[in-house]
């Protein structure tokens, strides 16, 4: 190998050695399954360094989230599936397949029209596969997972659909949707099974009112929690300070002060640039 590939090398051997004989006793014990949560776990603490501005927390959370991949990788080749290598060669054929536009004599002149070709691309790949192996013809929407967070797999549910040309043309399409989903809901009252089916569509109007003005509802949602989370707590330390509990206070005083953390803990013009 180049130089350049050592370090990823010396972390393959290090996860070799620590299956192997006399190797970690906690590794040697996880599999495919086991190791299920920690996936999840890494990949939202590398979202959330990408969030701080820190690079270096950033960059050490994409190694742990590496590891993981090694680790898969490491326990695919013990039982004779792949390895690292199968692993990089398989993106790497893929990214070529797919940016025929820069790989082969495709032509794509804006972020747009590369996501519809890479749609294109990848449904052609998934008949293909189906064909030779005669199982159910694909939809537009397959390759969504179904763990996914609600909110993504909306997200890109409706991502996908839009790139088979079934979708609104403008945000203000969906406005009208989403009055008439909230109407249902009123309408719904105290039922719970037509409540819970009209507060899911109403949700799933949302998230694509937020796709089509270019947001994740995933990303969008989760900031607003973190907004929720910094203000409400900046109000609990400010009320503290009388000795009360907020049980103690009216809702206009707590209107009040949440108002006032609000302007306290709004991020300054710095913090944003």
């Amino acid at each position: 190998m180049s130089g350049s590939d050592k370090p990823f090398s010396d972390l393959v051997e290090i996860m070799q050695r620590l299956r192997g004989p006399g190797g970690c006793p906690w590794d040697r014990e996880q599999t495919h399954e086991s190791l299920r949560p920690y996936l999840l776990e890494e990949s939202y603490e590398v979202l959330e360094a990408m969030d701080s501005g820190d690079d270096d927390e950033f960059r050490d959370e994409l190694g742990d989230l590496l590891l993981q991949v090694v680790f898969h990788a490491q326990l695919a080749r013990e039982r004779d599936a792949f390895d690292s290598r199968d692993v990089i060669q398989a993106i790497c054929e893929k990214l070529v397949r797919r940016h025929p536009h820069v790989f082969g004599d495709g032509k794509a002149v804006s972020a747009e029209e590369v996501s519809a070709n890479w749609s294109r691309i990848k449904t052609a790949e998934r008949i293909a596969k189906n064909a030779a192996s005669d199982q159910t013809p694909p939809s537009a929407v397959d390759g969504i997972p179904e763990a996914l967070p609600s909110l993504l797999r909306a997200h890109r549910i409706g991502e996908k659909a839009s790139h088979a040309g079934f979708d609104w043309s403008h945000p203000r399409d969906v406005e009208s949707k989403i009055l008439e989903e909230l109407e249902e809901v009123r309408e719904a009252g105290d039922q719970r099974p037509e409540l819970e089916e009209e507060l899911g569509d109403l949700l799933f109007a949302v998230v694509s009112y937020t796709r089509l003005h270019g947001f994740n509802a995933e990303i969008v949602l989760g900031k607003a929690v973190l907004r929720f989370d910094q203000r409400f707590r900046c109000m609990e330390q400010e009320l503290s300070k009388s000795g009360k509990n907020l049980n103690d206070y009216s809702a206009a005083e707590l209107e009040q002060a949440w108002r006032r953390a609000k302007i306290t803990s709004r991020p300054s013009k710095r913090q944003h640039g």
